[in-house]
């Protein structure tokens, strides 16, 4: 029994050897009151500042959302503008396509009455040639006429000369 009892005795002798130096350790480890106060106003003080930084952070969140809102919505109204835009573009384009077909027939048209002209024309100058060569021919012809003319007109006077002559001879 006394060695069971000095077992005993020894094993809570090292139980509380054991518990003392936790003790101390744990002693070691805690901080005075007045800088344990301090660091508690300062963990209010850095808890109060996130608080407030988390509050910031959500109102800044809040406003960036409704910032991204408006800007979508004017991406949107732009986009849809654009749209419009496009459409009335290619609008006047198919307009200008047609406008263009219609031009490019037109000038089809006026390029073959100017081909018809041309050949018309051509026409026209062989028909002026036969007409300035028969002109020539009938200059000739009347240049030919008054000289004949011309030549019985003087002897037309030159037979009532002598007629003239001969007359007043023949009275007497």
């Amino acid at each position: 029994q006394l060695l069971e009892a000095k077992a005993n005795l020894s094993l809570a002798q090292t139980q509380h050897a054991l518990q003392l130096q936790q003790a101390k350790a744990q002693m070691n480890n805690v901080v005075p009151k007045k800088q344990f106060e301090q660091l508690q106003t300062s963990l209010r003080e850095e808890q109060c500042k996130a608080q407030q930084l988390q509050e910031n952070l959500h109102r800044q969140a809040e406003q960036t959302c409704r910032q991204l809102v408006t800007i979508q919505e004017e991406h949107e109204s732009l986009l849809q503008a654009a749209v419009e835009q496009a459409e009335g573009l290619e609008h006047n384009l198919r307009s200008a396509e047609v406008v263009l077909a219609e031009r490019a027939a037109q000038l089809k048209d006026a390029q073959a009455q100017i081909s018809r002209n041309k050949l018309l024309i051509e026409d026209l100058r062989e028909e002026n040639r036969g007409f300035a060569m028969a002109l020539q021919v009938a200059e000739l012809k009347q240049k030919s006429t008054e000289e004949k003319n011309q030549l019985l007109e003087e002897q037309a006077s030159a037979l009532k000369q002598l007629i003239g002559k001969i007359t007043p001879a023949s009275l007497s």
